[in-house]
């Protein structure tokens, strides 16, 4: 077959687009070129010292994840939604953390939406011209985005189609849109209401965005989601007051809040827990304000389920 000619009986294969990341999270790391030729605990060095370097790019974006937990709060309040769009390791990270809300804050589990290009089999195996829809990305978006939500784009480079497609579709429902990517220098920054670009440089594999750019992301996840969690009221001092003892451990670690929290005996707050039904608040607001059971889950009932407001309450 000759080049851009279809002879007799052959059957033409479509060119695949190809396009030239210019992100630096494709350009080379100086530091690893001699990455095949290190000893395996050099090997292991190298992407250690790459590593740590990123909590500190990360922190260079408070600013910017700050501005994002006031918005997620605001929607969450007004009864909208957060979403996460996103493509390969952004958007399975993404998947995790929003999993991950629903056993350790106890939050409905219609609070974070991940959507993942590819769908679902994309959790498990490479799906990777998935993000490359553009149109799929914002019909997905367009199918379930309402306006007063909160829209988080996850692409590493800052240029993913589906991410994208998935923001601007956002935009026009009228919802606020963030995107977060290890490239400060992403065209798409302008397009968006919270830009969060993380500068975390080459990677120690070239391109491999699973490594520093996928840690950068997990730790603005994390930083971002857990903060919204403390600024509704689902954490009391630094205890998770809002989890869910779904086996034997977590029963146990509910009996540690609670003698940590209020400074009782066990025996005291397995009897009041188990007063309490099981419900890990109400035994709390009972046991440090003193107040019968009944009377903790009414003041919690008329403080929006907020523990500090329920002890205010009952205080006065």
């Amino acid at each position: 077959m000759t080049a851009g000619r279809v002879e007799p009986g052959e059957v033409a294969v479509p060119a695949r687009p190809v396009i030239r990341v210019g992100a630096p999270t494709e350009r080379r790391n100086p530091l690893s070129v001699d990455l095949d030729l290190m000893s395996t605990r050099e090997v292991l060095t190298v992407i250690n010292e790459a590593d740590r370097r990123v909590p500190a790019a990360v922190a260079a974006v408070l600013d910017e994840i700050a501005v994002t937990v006031d918005l997620a709060v605001a929607a969450l309040c007004g009864g909208h939604r957060v979403h996460y769009f996103g493509a390969g390791t952004s958007g399975r990270l993404g998947v995790l953390d929003a999993a991950e809300l629903a056993p350790t804050f106890n939050s409905p589990r219609h609070w974070f939406c991940a959507h993942l290009a590819g769908g679902r089999d994309a959790m498990w195996r490479a799906v990777e011209d998935a993000e490359d829809d553009h149109r799929g990305g914002a019909a997905e978006a367009a199918d379930c985005v309402g306006a007063g939500d909160l829209v988080v784009g996850l692409a590493a480079s800052g240029r993913t189609p589906y991410v994208l497609g998935a923001l601007a579709a956002s935009r026009a429902q009228g919802a606020s849109t963030v995107l977060l990517c290890a490239n400060p220098e992403a065209e798409a920054a302008g397009a968006v209401d919270v830009f969060i670009g993380v500068d975390t440089g080459p990677e120690v594999v070239t391109g491999s965005t699973r490594m520093k750019a996928g840690t950068a992301q997990k730790l603005v996840l994390n930083t971002f989601s857990t903060a919204v969690m403390v600024r509704l009221g689902r954490v009391y001092s630094n205890l998770m007051i809002d989890m869910v003892a779904t086996n034997a451990k977590l029963r146990g670690r509910m009996i540690s809040i609670l003698m940590e929290a209020t400074g009782c005996a066990e025996e005291g707050c397995r009897r009041v827990l188990h007063e309490a039904d099981g419900d890990l608040k109400t035994a709390l607001v009972s046991l440090v304000s003193g107040a019968e059971v009944p009377a903790a889950r009414a003041a919690l009932a008329r403080a929006d389920d907020q523990v500090r407001g329920a002890l205010d309450l009952l205080a006065s």
